[in-house]
């Protein structure tokens, strides 16, 4: 079929594989892409978003309005480069208006080769993903506002899907390093860790930097391994701890290297093993549970957990797509915290071991701080060995 002309001046059209069809403004880099469209409902946090390790093979939709206002800057990256492959607003970005932006978000996404696209009803799409599921999509900006419409519904209906989709591959590290920056602090920025310290091993699944910042905080000396270390490679380190990451795609399919290591990790009864995300459902699969694939999934900096150990809730920020059953837990793991939105899994932990991980982002970035306590309990349990 011949390309049309978008209706209204579109410059950018989203095809989902069901044949409906979004037009908008694009920005950011032309192009077409194909993907899982999700939505994020954080107010704030549209930078640290783009570059999460964990959004690799989707497309989010914000459901806040403003986004672009407050521009980007290098330190709120979490990773060297965007991972998210493109992003969907309700307005178009506006001119940032803030002390530390020292770029704007539509010449940002064009340098890092991101699409976006403006103009959107995302209360009508974000209600098409809750009731349909997370729905493949093709993205297409087109600076001329020519779309081959029918070749977007072919490329959105021939994406593969995350089921069955290792992605921590392709979002880990290429080698080893050594990470010691800490939390951002007024007035000097993120400052380095110089004091001795608890020896971790972090298992880099698709690592954001404010995670591996919030080790360094807590007393930790961290040494950052890929995802595909076998238990050799991290015990050659001697740690204290290890750390599970958080990351992207099918836990099933990362788990068919990483569950082995991680069994052989736990064969050593007093070494405290944390995992966030991803390395919670890693963590999970090698205690013998399953994951299964989520209707749209939890991606915002809002959500409430209950502590079934202590009743306290806590506002947590998540993205993940992926859950635990909480009914294959085996005899001898304890769930810990539920989510309030729908009572999935949130957290676990063996009886009379420090082994322990949690489903949502205790490191924020974008979100509140309510359970940076995680990373001090981790840090304490080191203490006790």
């Amino acid at each position: 079929m011949p390309k049309s002309k978008g209706p209204n001046g579109a410059t950018a059209c989203l095809a989902l594989a069901d044949g409906t069809l979004f037009f908008g403004q694009g920005f950011g880099a032309a192009g077409q892409t194909q993907a899982e469209l999700c939505f994020n409902t954080a107010m704030t946090g549209y930078q640290e978003i783009m570059t999460d390790p964990s959004y690799a093979g989707q497309i989010v939709t914000f459901t806040f309005p403003h986004v672009g206002n407050v521009g980007v800057n290098p330190d709120d990256d979490e990773t060297a480069d965007p991972v998210a492959d493109g992003m969907v607003v309700k307005w178009d970005p506006t001119e940032p208006s803030n002390w530390r932006a020292v770029e704007e978000l539509t010449d940002w996404l064009a340098r890092r080769g991101r699409i976006g696209m403006g103009g959107v009803d995302t209360r009508r799409l974000t209600r098409a993903i809750r009731q349909q599921g997370a729905p493949h999509v093709a993205l297409a900006h087109a600076p001329d506002g020519q779309f081959d419409i029918e070749a977007l519904v072919g490329a959105a209906r021939a994406f593969p899907g995350l089921e069955g989709l290792d992605l921590a591959k392709e979002v880990t590290c290429a080698q080893s390093y050594h990470w010691d920056e800490m939390r951002w602090a007024w007035p000097k920025g993120y400052a380095k860790r110089s004091k001795p310290g608890h020896k971790v091993v972090a298992v880099d699944f698709g690592a954001k930097r404010n995670i591996l910042r919030c080790l360094a905080s807590a007393g930790c000396d961290v040494t950052v391994l890929p995802a595909t270390a076998t238990a050799e490679d991290v015990l050659a380190h001697d740690p204290d701890g290890v750390f599970l990451s958080n990351g992207p795609g099918d836990p099933a399919a990362t788990g068919e290297y990483a569950v082995p290591m991680i069994q052989t990790i736990l064969e050593n009864k007093d070494l405290p093993v944390f995992g966030i995300c991803l390395g919670h459902q890693m963590m999970a699969l090698a205690l013998g549970a399953r994951t299964i694939k989520m209707n749209h999934g939890h991606h915002g900096a809002n959500h409430p957990v209950k502590d079934l150990e202590t009743g306290k809730v806590e506002i947590t920020s998540m993205n993940h797509g992926f859950t635990v059953d909480s009914q294959s837990l085996p005899h001898g793991v304890v769930e810990t915290h539920v989510s309030l939105f729908d009572g999935s899994n949130c957290g676990i932990r063996m009886k009379d071991r420090p082994v322990f991980s949690v489903q949502y982002h205790p490191e924020a970035s974008p979100g509140p701080q309510d359970s940076y306590y995680l990373f001090e309990r981790f840090s304490e349990a080191m203490d006790a060995t």
